[in-house]
């Protein structure tokens, strides 16, 4: 499992490590079932403090992306494909809003926007 942390970010860096791990469960770079490093583990290989580790894996649990035995360790949750589709949605959403923002800063109106969205859509084919 690869985690990068910026000290130069301007998110936490329990944020950081949580949204690495999502993203590598979301990509299938993590499968489900699969044991992820223990708190201390990760801490160590991040130089970082357990307490930061622990927040992010509690962050991922809550978010239902992993889950926790306890004296076993934690794991990439099965059955959550429902939740990765949401969570692609909601990033499919926020990119589009981006564009949506970066058109109307242009001055490009709903119906020419819909318009380009059309003619992309139609290339894709």
């Amino acid at each position: 499992m690869d985690i990068i942390i910026s000290n130069s970010s301007s998110k936490p860096i329990y944020e950081q490590i949580t949204v690495q791990i999502k993203e590598q469960i979301m990509s299938g770079g993590l499968k489900a079932g699969e044991q992820l490093p223990s708190i201390r583990a990760l801490a160590n290989s991040l130089r970082v403090s357990a307490i930061t580790t622990k927040r992010a894996y509690s962050d991922l649990e809550t978010q239902g992306f992993i889950e926790t035995v306890q004296g076993k360790g934690s794991f990439v949750a099965g059955g959550n494909d429902e939740l990765l589709r949401e969570e692609r949605l909601r990033e499919v959403e926020a990119n589009l809003l981006r564009a949506i923002e970066g058109a109307r800063t242009l001055g490009v109106t709903d119906p020419e926007l819909v318009e380009m969205l059309e003619i992309l859509m139609e290339s894709d084919d």
